[in-house]
Formats: C-alpha cells, structure tokens, sequence
C-alpha cells in the first residue's frame, strides 16, 4: 500500500534530481523538456515582444509636442489665416493635428457646440487607435500563467502515474521528467505572464500621458475660438 509519506518523500527526491538536472541543461534541452505546453506560451511571448514594440514606437511617435504646434495655430488662427493654420495640421501625422485640424475645416460653418463635439469625436478615436492590441496584451498575461499551471498540473499526473505503476517502488529518476515538466511550465508561464503584465502597464502609463495632452490641446483650441468674442 502506497503511504503518503512515502509519496511525499519520493515526489521531493524527485524535485531535487530534477533541479539539479535542469542546471546543467542548456536552453534548449529546457524547453524541451517543458512538453507540449512551452508551444503555446513561447507563441504568448512572441506576441507579446512584437505587441510591446509596436505599440511603444506608435504612442512614442503620437507624443508629439502639443505645446509649440498650438502656439503656432493660434498664431495663424488669430490672423485669420485658417488655411495656414489647416497646412500646418495636414504637415504633421499626430493625433493632436488631426483632432484641431477637424476643428478649424469646422470653422464658420458650424456652432462651437458642434466644433466640440467634433473634435472630442475625434480624440476618442484617436485614442482607440493608440489602445490598439493592449487588451490583447493583458490577454497574454493572464493566460501565459494559467497555460504553465496547465503544464505544472500534467506534470505532477505524469509523476503520480510512475508512482501507481511501480507499485510506489518508483526511483526518483522515474518521477523526475513530471516533475521536471511541472518546474518548467511553472516558472515559463509566469515569466511570460509578469513580462506580459509590465509590458501592458507601461504602454498604458504612455497612453495615459498622450490622452492628457489630447484634453488640454482640445481645451486650449476652444479658448482659442472663444476670444475674440470675450
């Protein structure tokens, strides 16, 4: 009859074999060794590098200077010279020329109601743009740690089923490639999980900044259209 003691002792024989196995492998032997579920979680991990990336470069290149481009609207705008101020907008390929130069095309055709409305239309979608594959990455870090759990649980069955098969007389070396793949698995999913994680809170800290600055390119465009009437 198979004690728990005897379980016990023969499942922490076998996590020390395999630790001292696996600091001895190289790289590749890891993976390997981690089974069918390193598949998903380095498909998790790809996506999830190639998703930071792209995103940080987008916002990054979205962050413009708001500050100087408004003074120079303001500047042609006071003139009166709004198709000045328009091929100023249509020079630049940020979210806060796009936004005002939806304001100025509203210019005397329409209420400053309606010119609000517009240009607050058009940051939303700006910032959905800028938003783009974020929850796909917050996708990928709640999964990649429930897919190594995954992993850890198939492993620890594969353990388990040495031990009823031997009749409980399994060697820790019989029990050390569950175990092994249970480690594996483990520490695999919560490192694509915790990058995964750092990687969506960053992007969205920037996000964050860019819709800031949205807000107050927005605000200081409607003071603008509302001076000469002061």
């Amino acid at each position: 009859m198979i004690t728990l003691l005897q379980v016990g002792t023969e499942v922490t024989n076998a996590a020390a074999e395999a630790a001292e196995k696996l600091a001895n492998k190289n790289l590749i032997d890891v993976i390997i060794d981690g089974g069918w579920a390193m598949i998903p979680l380095g498909i998790l991990l790809i996506a999830a590098i190639y998703i930071f990336f792209e995103r940080w470069l987008t916002v990054r290149k979205a962050n413009a200077d708001s500050e100087d481009f408004m003074k120079q609207v303001r500047a042609y705008v006071t003139k009166g010279n709004l198709e000045g101020a328009k091929g100023l907008c249509e020079s630049r390929n940020d979210p806060f020329a796009r936004m005002i130069h939806k304001g100025i095309s509203r210019l005397g055709t329409s209420s400053i109601q309606d010119i609000e409305n517009s240009i607050e239309t058009v940051g939303k979608l700006e910032i959905i743009r800028l938003e783009r594959r974020l929850p796909m990455l917050a996708t990928i870090a709640g999964a990649g740690p429930m897919i190594g759990f995954m992993g850890t649980v198939l492993g620890m069955i594969d353990a388990f089923n040495q031990i009823v098969r031997t009749g409980g007389n399994a060697s820790a070396q019989d029990l050390a490639g569950g175990i092994s793949t249970a480690m594996i698995t483990t520490a695999s999913g919560l490192i694509v999980g915790v990058l995964a994680y750092l990687a969506y809170n960053s992007l969205v800290s920037m996000v964050n900044k860019v819709v800031f600055k949205l807000e107050l390119t927005a605000s200081d465009f409607l003071d603008l259209l509302q001076e000469p009437a002061a």
